[in-house]
């Protein structure tokens, strides 16, 4: 798959924008700033197919990516206090509709987590929600160049007891520094992409 090929589609800001599904889709959800765009960028090996913000909540829509079979949604970010309320509710609409639609195939989510803390509540609320919709995710854990060894190991070890269902979930560090794990996510997209 030439992970270099992808291409931006579109971007929708409000739920009933969407356009109908074509396609299987593979979303990245989780926080503000939690390193969704940059993740974007390192899979798909571009420098700046998804925009890079260090300001919080800068994506306020749905952004469309298209590779081969595939489409790539990256969700807004979740847990962004400086926003108004109506704009969380738009959000919260935004996502919640698009991971509720029947008619959407979200063959997979990547749920993003920042590795060097603890899940957020919002992180454990989301988890909740794709385990009660029934879909397929992998646990992203970002920012992994940041931790030390020893660092690194605590941190590994308290999400055992930190996530929920986790001798069942698929867990990948990730640095969009260093390159770790995007060959392992690259791998789980070519699975789905010859499903």
């Amino acid at each position: 798959m030439n992970f270099a090929a992808a291409e931006f589609k579109a971007s929708y800001g409000v739920f009933k924008q969407l356009p109908p599904p074509e396609r299987k889709e593979i979303a990245f959800s989780g926080r503000s700033n939690v390193g969704k765009s940059s993740l974007i960028n390192r899979l798909f090996g571009r420098r700046s197919l998804a925009r890079v913000s260090s300001q919080p909540g800068k994506t306020a829509t749905i952004n469309f990516y298209s590779l081969e079979n595939l489409y790539f949604a990256d969700l807004p970010g979740y847990g962004y206090a400086k926003v108004s309320k109506s704009e969380k509710d738009r959000w919260n609409e935004l996502i919640g509709g698009y991971l509720a639609d029947p008619e959407r195939d979200i063959a997979l989510v990547f749920q993003l987590v920042d590795m060097r803390h603890s899940p957020t509540k919002d992180d454990l609320q989301m988890i909740e929600y794709l385990v009660e919709c029934e879909l397929p995710f992998v646990v992203v854990l970002t920012k992994a160049d940041k931790l030390n060894k020893s660092e690194r190991q605590t941190r590994l070890e308290a999400l055992k007891s930190e996530l929920p269902y986790y001798d069942e979930l698929t867990i990948v560090p990730f640095s969009a520094v260093t390159d770790e794990g995007v060959e392992r996510l690259r791998g789980i997209v070519e699975e789905i992409a010859e499903d």
